[in-house]
C-alpha cells in the first residue's frame, strides 16, 4: 500500500502501521543518479526474480493517474505503464518512485524458510489505493461516487488485489486492524494457486557441489536436489509444494498471444489480475512444457488453453510426452476463428469479451469428458507434419485450398494481416480450384480400407473429391458434416469419446451445402483405417496442410484425453455435442478392489481397474443415485454368497472367501478416500 499523503485514512500513525505490517518488504532507496531498471513485462522465473515485482504493460487509459501521487511524480508528459498484477499506473520515469513509497505488487511466491512453518500457508491482503473504483463498499454498501470532476485525483477507495474486496477511504469503513488480516483470495479461491505454494529456492554452494557430483552418474542425475529444485540435471529456482484439498481445483492458463489478433495479449493481463501471475503462461515464451513440469504434482489440477484448436493440440501432445498421472483435464477459451473442438465442448466459436470471472467459473464447474485422439502412422514416405489428430484428417479439395493459402501466406505474410482478407483469399482459391478441377480424380488414386472393409469402389462410384476422417461433430468453423443419421440403423450418432472415427466423402455439391446445414456422404464408422495413396495428394491434419508423396497411412486410436466441457444451464433444443438423455435402465459392471490396492492406485483408474476382481453386473434405473446403487450391489453380494454356499455344499468343501466390507460403496470410510465420489451421496 502506497505511503503518500491523502485525506481521511492516511494519517501519520496509519502510514507507520503500514510500514510495520510486513506487507511491503523494505528496499533500499535509490539515489537520483541511479539508472532506472528495465521494467519487467513478463513473469521472472530466474534466480534474480524480485519479491513483489510489477509486470508492466503499455497503457493509454485516460483515467489512469500516476500512482505515486503529486508529491513524488517527476515527469507527467511521458508514457505510462500499467501493472497486470495490481492494476496501478505510473509514468515510465516514476517507476523508481515506487521504491521510495515502498509499494510493491502482490507477492506471487515466497522464499524458502522465510517464515515459520505455521505461518507459511497464510496469504494476507494486498491493499491498493484507488482513485476510481467500480462496485460498492463492502462495509457500508454504498457506491464509490466521486464528488466533482471526472479527473479528480482524490483517493476514494482501498481494495485488495487478491480478493478484490473494496472499502471507502474512511476510518468508518476501513479499519487499522484490517491491514494484516488473512485474505480468502475471493470468489475464485478454488482455482487460484496461492503464493505460499510457490517457493523460490536459493542455490547455495553446497547444492552447486552436489549437482556436480550428480552429473557423474546417470542414476543420481535424475534425482532432485536437497530442496527438490533440480529436475533432470537442470537447476530450477522455483518449486511448488501444494496443500491437498478436495475443494481446490488449481488452474494453469496457457495463452497464445498470436491467436485472435490482439485478444491474446489482453487476456494474459486480465488473467494475471484475476489469478496469481505465476499460473499464467505466454506460449510464445518457451511453450507449455516448463509450466506443466513445474505444476505436475499439484492435485486436481486443471488447464485452460487460450487459443485455437492447434494450441489445444500442442498442450495435449506435451501432456502425452510428460505422461502425467492423472492427466489434468483441459478447458478451452477459443481465440480466432474456426475452433471446432471448442464448439464441440460448448466453449463456442470465439471469445466475445465474456467476463473472465464467468470463464473461471465454467472451468471450475465444467464436466470432465473424454476426447479420442488418433495416431497417423505413415509408411514408405516422410511423416506428416503431425502424427496425431484430435479433430480431423482430410485429403483432396479442402486440403488443396488450405495448402494454397498456407504457401501464399508464407511467401507474403504482409498480405494476410486481417480476417477479411484471409476469407476473401479462401473464397477465391476455392473457386479457382473448382474451375480447374484439381481434385476431381481423387478417387482414382487412393484405396480406403476401414475395419477390413474396402470402400474404394464406393468412393469411385460417388466420384468423391474430398475424403474426411472426423473425430468430433464440428468441422470447417462449425458445420456438421456427419449430420443427423436419424432412423438410419446402419450408423450411430457421432460422439467424441466412443473410440470410433467417422469416414465422410464430399462432392463439390455437398461441400457447398455444408454452410447451409447440409452433410457429406456417410461412408463408415470404424476403429482402424488403412489409406493408400498412389500419387502426391494435398492433405491436412487439424488444419496443418502438406502435400504427401505416395504412401500408406494407418489410422488407429492413440488414447483418450480428459477435457473440460462447459456446462449449459439451459438447452432449448438437442445438439450433437450435448449430454445424451438418461436411459430407462443402466447396466453397471461391479468390481471389487482391496483397500491396499486402492490406496496405492487411486490416482490411476486404469491400473485400479486392472487390480480389481469382477463381481457381476447390476441393472438400475437410469436416474439412480449412489444410495440406490448401493442396494443393488448389496443384493449382488448376497446372491454371490448364496451361490458360493450352494457350490460348497455340492463339493462338501468350505474354502475361505474374501467377503466385501459390510456397507460397501463408501459406507465404511470417508468420501475423500474414493475416486470421484460425490460426498453428498455418501
Amino acid at each position: 500500500m502506497g505511503q503518500f499523503p491523502s485525506k481521511g485514512l492516511l494519517s501519520c500513525g496509519f502510514r507507520k502501521a503500514i510500514a510495520k505490517s510486513g506487507l511491503q518488504p523494505a528496499v533500499a532507496t535509490l539515489g537520483p543518479a541511479d539508472l532506472p531498471p528495465e521494467p519487467n513485462s513478463t513473469v521472472d522465473w530466474s534466480d534474480n526474480a524480485q519479491f513483489g515485482d510489477h509486470i508492466w504493460f503499455e497503457t493509454s487509459g485516460s483515467g489512469d493517474f500516476c500512482y505515486v501521487g503529486e508529491q513524488y511524480c517527476i515527469q507527467k508528459s511521458v508514457s505510462r505503464k500499467k501493472c497486470a498484477g495490481c492494476k496501478i499506473s505510473v509514468h515510465t520515469m516514476c517507476m523508481q518512485q515506487l521504491e521510495k513509497i515502498n509499494f510493491r505488487c502482490k507477492p506471487s511466491f515466497r522464499e524458502a524458510g522465510s517464515r515459520a512453518v505455521r505461518e507459511s500457508n497464510v496469504v494476507r491482503h494486498h491493499w491498493v489505493h484507488r482513485r476510481r473504483q467500480p462496485g460498492k463498499c463492502r462495509q457500508c454498501g454504498k457506491g464509490f461516487q466521486q464528488k466533482f470532476s471526472f479527473h479528480s485525483k482524490e483517493i476514494i477507495a482501498i481494495s485488495c488485489s487478491w480478493c478484490k474486496q473494496a472499502y471507502h477511504n474512511k476510518v468508518t469503513c476501513f479499519m487499522l486492524q484490517q491491514i494484516e488480516e488473512c485474505c480468502s483470495l475471493g470468489a475464485h479461491a478454488a482455482v487460484i494457486i496461492p503464493p505460499t505454494w510457490i517457493i523460490r529456492v536459493r542455490r547455495t554452494q553446497s547444492s552447486l557441489k552436489s549437482s556436480k557430483k550428480k552429473k557423474r552418474t546417470s542414476l543420481k542425475c535424475n534425482k532432485s536436489s536437497k530442496k527438490g529444485s533440480e529436475v533432470n540435471g537442470r537447476w530450477k529456482p522455483f518449486l511448488v509444494k501444494p496443500l491437498i484439498s478436495q475443494l481446490m481445483k488449481p488452474l494453469l492458463v496457457f495463452v497464445n498471444p498470436k491467436s485472435g489478433g490482439n485478444q491474446g495479449a489482453k487476456i494474459i493481463q486480465s488473467f494475471m489480475w484475476s489469478l496469481n501471475p505465476r499460473q499464467v503462461f505466454d506460449l510464445t515464451k518457451g511453450g507449455p512444457r516448463e509450466g506443466l513440469e513445474l505444476y505436475a504434482k499439484v492435485p486436481n489440477l486443471r488447464i485452460l488453453a487460450c487459443g485455437g484448436d492447434g494450441t489445444v493440440g500442442w498442450i495435449l501432445s506435451v501432456l502425452d510426452e510428460l505422461k502425467l498421472r492423472p492427466q489434468p483435464p483441459v478447458g478451452i477459451l477459443p481465440l480466432g476463428t474456426g475452433n471446432d473442438l471448442a464448439r464441440t465442448l460448448n466453449w463456442g466459436g470465439g471469445y466475445t469479451d465474456e467476463p473472465l470471472t464467468k470463464i473461471l467459473s465454467h472451468v471450475e464447474d465444467g464436466n470432465i469428458v473424454q476426447l479420442d485422439r488418433w495416431n497417423l502412422n505413415v509408411e514408405a514416405n516422410l511423416e506428416l507434419p503431425i502424427d496425431v489428430f484430435n479433430n480431423y484428417f482430410s485429403l483432396g479439395f479442402d486440403a488443396h485450398v488450405t495448402l494454397g493459402f498456407h504457401e501464399s501466406r508464407e511467401a507474403n505474410p504482409e498480405k494476410f494481416n486481417s480476417r477479411f482478407r484471409n476469407k476473401m483469399f479462401y473464397a477465391g482459391a476455392a473457386f479457382s480450384d473448382f474451375l480447374s478441377g484439381s481434385s476431381k480424380d481423387l478417387a482414382k488414386h487412393i484405396r480406403v480400407v476401414c475395419d477390413g472393409t474396402d470402400l474404394t469402389a464406393k468412393v469411385q462410384d460417388l466420384k468423391l473429391q474430398c475424403l474426411l476422417f472426423l473425430n468430433i461433430p464440428r468441422y470447417c468453423a462449425g458445420t456438421v458434416p456427419w449430420g443427423h443419421p436419424g432412423d438410419h440403423q446402419e450408423f450411430e450418432p457421432q460422439r467424441h469419446d466412443d473410440g470410433c472415427i467417422e469416414v465422410i466423402g464430399f462432392t463439390m455439391t455437398s461441400l457447398a451445402t455444408l454452410q447451409v446445414g447440409g452433410h457429406g456422404e456417410r461412408l463408415h464408422q470404424c476403429k482402424e483405417v488403412t489409406l493408400t495413396t498412389y500419387k502426391s495428394i494435398p492433405m491436412q491434419v487439424d488444419g496443418e496442410p502438406c502435400k504427401l508423396a505416395p504412401s500408406i497411412i494407418h489410422i488407429n486410436l492413440r488414447n483418450q484425453a480428459d477435457m473440460v466441457q462447459k456446462t449449459k444451464r439451459r438447452v432449448s433444443m438437442p445438439h450433437l455435442n450435448s449430454q445424451q438423455p438418461l436411459p430407462e435402465k443402466l447396466q453397471i459392471r461391479v468390481n471389487r478392489v482391496s483397500m491396499a490396492a486402492y490406496e496405492a492406485l487411486h490416482y490411476d483408474k486404469d491400473q485400479l481397474k486392472e487390480a480389481s476382481t469382477p463381481l457381476g453386473i447390476i441393472t438400475v434405473p437410469g436416474d439412480s443415485d449412489l444410495e440406490t446403487c448401493r442396494l443393488f450391489i448389496e443384493g449382488l453380494h448376497e446372491d454371490l454368497d448364496q451361490e458360493q454356499q450352494r457350490l460348497d455344499q455340492s463339493l462338501r468343501v468350505r474354502p475361505p472367501t474374501e467377503n466385501l466390507t459390510p456397507g460397501l460403496c463408501v459406507s465404511g470410510t470417508t468420501a475423500d478416500r474414493f475416486y470421484r465420489i460425490d460426498r453428498a451421496q455418501v
